[in-house]
């Protein structure tokens, strides 16, 4: 194959890969809409699968903990392992106790992350005041938006959070994948650039 076929050839390929990140960004997207729309399911089924996933990783660890017996690590695996066990079983027939503790320990932080920001900018008095006191503002009144209605705020705040999480990276991904076939169909027209005769 000459050298503009394979350039061709690599052009294309990548063409198909952006295209198909694309494609996953607008899955991605949808899935954060009907996450938004549906909260309550979304918070019940990401604490199960977070529960499954502590389990599975448990048993997993265990494993290899009784391969690696006789080794320094192997109570350390062991305990860990255990935790990690019991901590699955308990998301897994509590999952709504779990979402709202996760709750209760979301909001914390978002007090506490609200005002370190507002004291911290404050204090320092930096170039990017004025968005350190808004982000503070905001940190500060969605911890006691939170905490103030909780233990029901835990029926939506956990999927709310996962839901934009997959709706802002699949937005990520949408405008990855658009400019990177931008960039390669520019390329690609442009083809070799040809060296210029010296004078």
């Amino acid at each position: 194959m000459t050298k503009a076929g394979k350039r061709a050839d690599s052009a294309t390929r990548l063409h198909r890969g952006f295209g198909l990140l694309a494609v996953l960004g607008v899955i991605l997207v949808l899935g954060g809409i009907a996450g938004l729309l549906y909260t309550a399911a979304v918070t019940l089924t990401s604490m199960l699968l977070f529960g499954w996933l502590l389990l599975i990783g448990g048993i997993v660890g265990l494993v290899h903990a009784v391969q690696a017996r006789g080794t320094s690590f192997f109570w350390l695996g062991v305990i860990v392992a255990a935790l990690n066990i019991a901590a699955g079983v308990v998301v897994i027939r509590l999952p709504h106790a779990t979402a709202a503790a996760l709750t209760m320990f979301a909001a914390l932080l978002f007090l506490s992350a609200g005002l370190f920001r507002l004291v911290g900018g404050l204090v320092v008095r930096g170039p990017q005041l004025g968005w350190t006191l808004l982000l503070g503002a905001f940190d500060l009144l969605l911890g006691i938006l939170v905490l103030g209605s909780w233990p029901s705020s835990s029926q939506y705040v956990i999927g709310a959070f996962f839901s934009l999480a997959l709706l802002f990276d699949g937005l990520g991904l949408v405008a990855t994948g658009y400019g990177g076939r931008r960039v390669v169909g520019l390329v690609s027209d442009q083809g070799p650039t040809k060296p210029v005769p010296p004078d």
